[in-house]
């Protein structure tokens, strides 16, 4: 297997520069680093994006959830394992990443549970992680990129520019 070309990021590494500056502005709120981690798992999994599948459950791991939370992400509705602002997180990422598979796919009913969870600037960092992460599932799955152990030296938050 492999991808149809260079990942992009590093044939423009002016977009890798910028797609980390997205990462680190993100992180720089009240919201824990494993609730991104969470958030760029859950879209990941929507996508298809094998790449980000792949570091995002190991940046979980390596930052001390316990496997029973990272297997069950993509079940998270069904599952005990999520506080109730983590579930916000997760519907406000399913919805913005499927904003085509609905009229109006991100409802008020998920929108004011994230605002039960989150103030302001926590739900724009929020908005931004979202996006960010399916901006690079795009970037990923558009140039079939390959997941493999190479992606182990991208599973800390400092990879990314991203302060624990």
């Amino acid at each position: 297997m492999e991808g149809r070309m260079k990942n992009p990021v590093m044939v423009i590494p002016a977009a890798l520069d910028a797609m980390r500056r997205l990462a680190e502005a993100a992180a720089d709120s009240d919201i824990p680093m494993p609730t991104h981690f969470l958030v760029w798992l859950r879209a990941s999994q929507i996508n298809g994006c094998s790449v980000c599948v792949d570091i995002h459950a190991r940046e979980l791991g390596h930052s001390g959830e316990p496997v029973e939370r990272i297997a069950a992400v993509a079940a998270w509705r069904e599952s005990p394992y999520f506080t109730e602002p983590e579930r916000a997180a997760l519907a406000l990422t399913e919805a913005a990443t499927r904003l085509a598979d609905r009229p109006g796919a991100v409802s008020d009913d998920v929108w004011e549970e994230a605002t039960r969870h989150y103030d302001e600037r926590q739900l724009a960092a929020l908005v931004i992680s979202i996006a960010e992460i399916n901006a690079w599932n795009r970037i990923l799955v558009t140039t079939q990129q390959i997941s493999g152990d190479w992606v182990e030296a991208y599973t800390h938050p400092a990879a990314h520019g991203v302060a624990a």
